[in-house]
């Protein structure tokens, strides 16, 4: 089934950047214990998106790993292993049995971090 039909199926009267973007976000779901996931957010200066993502983290008041890929080649290399390219912004959340989930994209890494922190809250 294309995305098209999935999206008219599954969610009709929603339009397409909202299905989309839940649909990550139910793929990227936190752990049944969101407090204890590991959030690593991977960026660098002077990108216009990573800036909105990293006034985003310090607005809501989340404990976040900042990865500048620039200073630092490792975490551009671990970007690019797990991602195939090292395009920013992405938020590497590792559950506390150890799986990794990646998300890209900083509307959808805010949303993800939105609803978490409201969740446990």
């Amino acid at each position: 089934m294309n995305a098209d039909l999935e999206h008219k199926a599954r969610a009709p009267d929603s339009d397409w950047p909202e299905y989309y973007a839940d649909l990550i976000l139910e793929r990227c779901a936190p752990s049944e214990t969101p407090a204890e996931d590991k959030l690593a957010l991977y960026y660098f200066d002077g990108c216009p998106f990573c800036s909105m993502v990293t006034s985003g983290i310090d607005d809501l008041g989340v404990d976040v790993e900042l990865r500048n890929i620039f200073q630092n080649p490792e975490y551009r290399d671990e970007l690019v292993a797990a991602r195939g390219r090292a395009t920013v912004p992405v938020l590497r959340i590792t559950s506390p049995n150890g799986e990794e989930r990646w998300l890209p994209e900083s509307r959808d890494i805010l949303r993800y971090l939105e609803k978490t922190v409201a969740d446990a809250a």
